[in-house]
C-alpha cells in the first residue's frame, strides 16, 4: 500500500548525509520557510545579499520560493511574483494572473518540485549522498531543477530528457552543472523512452536513486504547500468585494504543478481545475499520442500522481500558437506592434517571462474564460513555469525556418492565436471521464512500470490517501530541524 515517508529506514547512510553536510556547510531549510521566507533566519538572509539567484551555492536553497526579489544578484524576499495581462490582450473579461517562475533559481519552479523529492530521502537515510547519484529523468526542467538541487545538496546527479529538447538545457546541464547528460529519442512526448532508460539504469548500477517526478509524491506535496499558497496570497492582493477565485490552470506534465489545485480547492470550493496539454497530444482529451512543441509537459500517460478525480476540465492547445506568440511577445516587431494598439509598454516588456508552456497555460485560460462565460468578477490563476530565457535558441530556430518577423505577422499572430482562441478542443469531466483518466495509468504504471494493482486502486478509493500525502511536510519538517541540529552548520553559521 502505498505510504507516506515518515521514519529513518537507515541510520548509517543519514549519519553519511549529516557528516558531508557537516563537512560542506550545507544547511536544508524547511517547506514552512520555503512557503514563508520571512521564517528564514536573518544571518542566512544577510549571507544571500552576496549571493546571485543561480549561483551554485548551498544557500540558495534558501531561495526555493516564488517569493523571491525579482533581482539576479542579492535579492532576498516579498510577495509572490506574477504577471496579470489585461483583457486588450487576452480578449476575455476575466482577469488572466500568472505565477512567474523565472525568479526561482534555475529560471524555473521545477527546483521547488526536486527539493520536495530528494529533501525527504536525505532526512531519513534513504539517500545516501556520499554514495548515491540522483536520476532526474525529465522532458525539460524538472532535471535542470534537480542537478541544481543534487550539487547544492552535496552529491552528483545524472539528468535524463529527450534529444529534442532546446539547446540550453543540454549546455546548461553538462557545462554549468556538470551534470552526467543522457539524451533519450524523440520529443516532448516521448516519456516511455525515459523510463526504458532508468530501467536500464536500474539493472545495470547500485548507486543510484530515480526520482521520477511522474511518480514522486513529493512533487505534490512541494506544490500543493508552497505554490498553492503563493496562488492564494496573489488571489488575497488582487480580489474585490465582488471576486471570486474562478479556475486555477496547469499543464498536466507531472501532474505536479496541478496538484496546488487540490490545495486550492480546501479554501475555494467552487473553483474550476483545468488541465491543459496540447493538441498534437490530447492524452487526456482524447486518449491520444503524438509529438508536440510545447516544452515541459511530456505526455502519452497520466502520472501516477495525478489525482484525476480533482480535475474539472480538459483543455487542449495547438502548439502552433504558443510558438507564433513567443515570437510576437519578443521579437521587436511584435512588442511595437502590441505598444502600437495601446498594451501598456511596461507590460509589453515582460512579456518575455512567459516560456512556452506558459503561453499554453495563459491560451488554455482564455478558452477556460470563454467556456465558462467568466466575468471580470472572476480571477483564472496560472503559472509560467519558465521564461523565453530558455527558448533563444526556438527563437532563431523560427527566424531561419520562416524569415523576419513582421508588423503584418504580429497582427495575424495577435488575432488570430490570442483573441481567436475559442472554446474547441475542450472538454468538461464529469465522473465517469475522470475514472477514465484514472483508468489509463493502468497501461503504463502497472503494466511496465511494475506498480501495484492495489496501489492504483487505493488512489481512487481510498478517500484519506492524497490529502495523507499532500500533509507530509509537517512530518519532514521536524525531521529537516533535526538533520541541521546534527550536522550544526546553521548555528555556526
Amino acid at each position: 500500500m502505498i505510504q507516506p515517508i515518515e521514519n529513518i529506514t537507515n541510520k548509517a547512510a543519514l549519519e553519511n548525509a549529516v557528516q558531508r553536510y557537516r563537512e560542506r556547510k550545507i544547511i536544508l531549510p524547511t517547506f514552512a520557510q520555503q512557503q514563508n521566507p520571512e521564517l528564514i533566519p536573518e544571518k542566512v538572509k544577510e549571507q544571500l545579499k552576496n549571493i546571485g539567484l543561480w549561483d551554485f551555492n548551498p544557500l540558495n536553497l534558501f531561495r526555493i520560493t516564488w517569493k523571491n526579489e525579482a533581482k539576479e544578484t542579492g535579492g532576498l524576499f516579498g510577495k509572490p511574483n506574477y504577471i496579470e495581462l489585461p483583457k486588450a490582450l487576452t480578449g476575455v473579461d476575466a482577469r488572466i494572473v500568472l505565477m512567474v517562475g523565472k525568479w526561482f533559481p534555475t529560471g524555473s519552479h521545477k527546483v521547488g518540485a526536486a527539493y520536495g523529492c530528494l529533501a525527504p530521502r536525505i532526512i531519513t537515510g534513504e539517500f545516501d549522498p556520499s554514495f548515491h547519484k540522483a536520476v532526474w529523468p525529465s522532458t525539460g526542467n524538472y532535471c535542470r531543477g534537480g542537478s541544481f538541487d543534487s550539487k547544492l545538496m552535496g552529491t552528483e546527479s545524472i539528468s535524463i530528457l529527450p534529444e529534442e529538447m532546446s539547446r540550453e538545457r543540454f549546455e546548461w546541464l553538462r557545462d554549468k552543472v556538470g551534470s552526467e547528460v543522457i539524451a533519450t529519442p524523440g520529443s516532448e512526448s516521448n516519456v516511455k523512452e525515459i523510463y526504458d532508460k532508468c530501467w536500464e539504469l536500474r539493472r545495470t548500477r547500485d548507486d543510484i536513486v530515480i526520482f521520477n517526478q511522474f511518480d514522486e509524491f513529493g512533487n505534490t506535496a512541494w506544490h500543493y504547500n508552497i505554490t498553492g499558497n503563493a496562488i492564494e496570497e496573489v488571489y488575497d492582493m488582487l480580489k474585490t468585494d465582488d471576486s471570486q477565485l474562478a479556475a486555477y490552470i496547469s499543464a498536466t506534465g507531472s501532474a505536479g504543478t496541478i496538484a496546488a489545485g487540490d490545495y486550492l480547492r480546501t479554501v475555494h470550493p467552487h473553483l474550476k481545475v483545468v488541465a491543459s496539454e496540447a493538441l498534437q497530444c490530447p492524452t487526456i482529451l482524447r486518449n491520444g499520442f503524438g509529438a508536440h512543441r510545447i516544452e515541459g509537459i511530456g505526455d502519452k500517460h497520466i502520472p501516477w500522481i495525478h489525482n484525476s478525480k480533482n480535475t474539472d476540465a480538459i483543455t487542449a492547445i495547438d502548439d502552433e500558437d504558443p510558438m507564433r506568440l513567443l515570437r510576437l511577445f519578443n521579437e521587436p516587431e511584435g512588442k511595437a506592434y502590441l505598444k502600437a494598439q495601446g498594451i501598456d509598454a511596461e507590460l509589453v516588456d515582460n512579456l518575455h517571462l512567459l516560456g512556452i508552456s506558459g503561453i499554453g497555460n495563459l491560451l488554455s485560460a482564455i478558452k477556460t474564460a470563454k467556456y465558462y462565460e467568466m466575468t471580470s468578477d472572476d480571477i483564472i490563476l496560472t503559472i509560467a513555469t519558465d521564461s523565453v530565457e530558455m527558448y533563444g535558441s526556438r527563437l532563431q530556430e523560427l527566424t531561419e525556418e520562416r524569415g523576419a518577423y513582421t508588423e503584418m505577422q504580429a497582427a495575424r499572430d495577435l488575432d488570430r492565436c490570442m483573441l481567436g482562441q475559442g472554446v474547441d478542443n475542450m472538454r468538461e469531466l464529469n465522473y465517469q471521464d475522470r475514472r477514465a483518466v484514472h483508468n489509463l495509468k493502468y497501461f503504463t504504471w502497472i503494466e511496465q512500470q511494475a506498480k501495484e494493482l492495489e496501489d492504483l486502486e487505493q488512489l481512487w478509493y481510498d478517500r484519506k490517501i492524497w490529502d495523507t500525502m499532500f500533509h507530509q511536510v509537517g512530518r519532514w519538517d521536524e525531521l529537516i530541524n533535526e538533520f541541521n541540529e546534527r550536522t550544526g552548520v546553521l548555528k555556526s553559521l
